[in-house]
């Protein structure tokens, strides 16, 4: 299929909406049943031939180690233990809260048992109804929920290229339930100061200075489907550096800026992979630039550190 197929916010806002609730129920059990990395790297899906995955987890407190996985293809959601047992239930006709009694009931079926401390929404707009009580989030439309992985894989792959080359300390690509994202991120060695305020969330994210590279499929604030990435904390003078290609442009978020560039401008041009690895690119190196990041260091073209072999290539 075309790199980059249409995705417009327009056409599957509902099943969106109600995706991105049952990716936080499961993301939530994840957040259970894991160990806890630094930057909250435990929690994200991560892509996979048919749809998400949680990754192995539990082998503690009596539970085995297993796996829940979203199938997108024939749309299913799938609890497997280690030990061979399975249970499954199709994700279409489902609400919220009908979905968070089957998965319960499906991990019970393989032994699997787990104590959300908040079983509610995590920052929508819903936040203090329990997942139980949501009978009105009930749409999945089989198509645009296909369409979404497809987009996700694709997105995943042209992030895996642009990860691979910095050799420094960098996240796993990985898929947020929280902000319904898919993003990389890079990391200096500076710590970053932050108040007793900020909550623990936002503390583990950004201890440490990061230039984030990322995609989300749209919301109420950026209606459309969107290519991002910024620097945390922002550097000053970061807006003055131009953005490419052309297209991209700084906006305004959250007290700070953001860099953007149109999904639908880069599917439509003639080189949508390298306008997208280009966009990054351009973001990387004026934030990298401004915080005195060792780039030239810090390099891996083609995803190669060892000088011998960069130079036979």
């Amino acid at each position: 299929m075309d790199l980059f197929p249409p995705i417009p916010l327009s056409q599957w806002k509902d099943s969106k909406e109600t995706l991105h609730r049952f990716a936080q129920v499961v993301g939530k059990i994840r957040l259970a049943s894991s160990v806890r990395r630094n930057h909250w790297w435990n929690v994200p899906f991560h892509l996979t031939g048919r749809g998400i995955t949680t990754r192995p987890m539990g082998g503690v407190g009596g539970n085995p180690i297993f796996t829940i996985d979203f199938d997108f293809v024939d749309h299913r959601l799938t609890a497997s233990s280690l030990d061979g047992r399975a249970a499954s239930f199709p994700l279409v006709g489902q609400s919220v809260a009908s979905f968070y009694r089957h998965t319960l009931d499906a991990l019970g079926a393989i032994g699997v048992t787990v104590t959300i401390a908040r079983p509610h929404p995590f920052d929508l707009p819903d936040a203090r109804r329990p997942f139980t009580d949501d009978t009105e989030h009930a749409s999945y439309d089989p198509f645009w929920v296909h369409r979404y992985w497809q987009v996700l894989s694709q997105v995943n792959l042209v992030l895996e290229e642009f990860s691979a080359g910095f050799s420094g300390k960098t996240s796993p690509v990985h898929h947020f339930w929280h902000t319904f994202d898919i993003a990389v991120t890079r990391f200096s060695d500076r710590a970053v100061a932050q108040g007793a305020s900020v909550d623990p969330v936002t503390r583990e994210a950004y201890s440490r200075e990061v230039i984030s590279a990322g995609f989300w499929f749209g919301d109420d604030a950026f209606p459309r489907p969107t290519f991002y990435s910024y620097a945390a904390p922002e550097p000053d003078g970061l807006t003055a550096h131009p953005l490419r290609p052309p297209p991209a442009r700084w906006v305004d978020h959250r007290g700070g800026h953001l860099a953007t560039l149109d999904y639908d401008d880069v599917r439509t041009g003639p080189d949508p992979r390298g306008a997208v690895l280009d966009f990054y690119e351009s973001v990387y190196q004026a934030a990298a630039g401004l915080d005195g990041w060792n780039i030239g260091a810090q390099a891996c073209p083609g995803g190669i550190t060892d000088p011998l072999t960069s130079g036979a290539q």
